[in-house]
């Protein structure tokens, strides 16, 4: 079975489709990538069965483009930015407005145009009034995964970044505000052309089971009426 699924559920995934492959035979081969480009790719006719998003939007429009089953959607995460760096940076990042600090040289973000972390990085700059200032700074990542790798690198100074991939992570970092930018609200659905309806439908099922949670749990992914442990 392929899930294609947003950048920011690398390591969550990872977990969950081996737990879910122990407990039903079924295995699954994942194909993490910029939700935008993914979407791009089903509707172009990519042979996969399940789409997990990183924006609710790009599943609905695939459902009114007759490519994902309107039945099959469902909410499976809530996600948080997060400003990132490394420690030995030096840098004491609080909020957003720091980032107009000018040792901090480059700034790492996902691609706006077709990543929803990137557009939410965008919206929440905007939201600061540090968008014009801190644009030529910006480094664009094709993905958040990619923002992120160039800031473990050292290739930046500060990534903003999915919480997922900030929590098991060795840097440092603290969360965007929520209100600076539109709910993270993620989805996934099953593609009407998938060749293993049932097994998509019980990968579906299994991210929002009691095991599901607890493992998206721990990499920060709630559902609106959920909180952390």
């Amino acid at each position: 079975m392929t899930v294609s699924a947003a950048s920011d559920l690398v390591l969550a995934f990872d977990e969950i489709g081996n737990a879910f492959t122990d407990q039903t035979g079924v295995p699954v081969v994942f194909n993490f990538g910029s939700t935008g480009l993914l979407a791009q790719q089903i509707e172009e006719g990519a042979p996969v069965d399940v789409f997990a998003a990183a924006n609710i939007a790009y599943v609905e429009d695939l459902a009114q483009k007759g490519i994902i089953d309107p039945d099959s959607i469902t909410l499976y995460a809530r996600g948080r930015l997060v400003l990132w760096t490394l420690p030995e940076h030096g840098l004491t990042i609080e909020r957003l407005e720091d980032l107009t600090d000018p040792r901090i040289r480059r700034i790492a973000i996902a691609n706006p145009d077709h990543a929803p972390y990137g557009m939410a990085a965008r919206e929440a700059l905007q939201r600061a009034g540090v968008w014009e200032t801190v644009q030529p700074k910006l480094v664009l990542g094709e993905n958040v995964r990619q923002a992120f790798q160039y800031a473990a690198t050292g290739n930046v100074d500060v990534a903003i970044i999915a919480l997922s991939l900030a929590i098991p992570s060795d840097g440092e970092w603290v969360l965007v505000p929520e209100t600076y930018h539109a709910p993270i609200d993620q989805a996934m659905g099953i593609v009407r052309t998938s060749r293993m309806p049932r097994e998509a439908a019980d990968f579906v099922a299994f991210v929002n089971s009691e095991e599901g949670r607890a493992i998206m749990k721990r990499y920060g992914f709630l559902l609106p009426n959920e909180t952390l442990p």
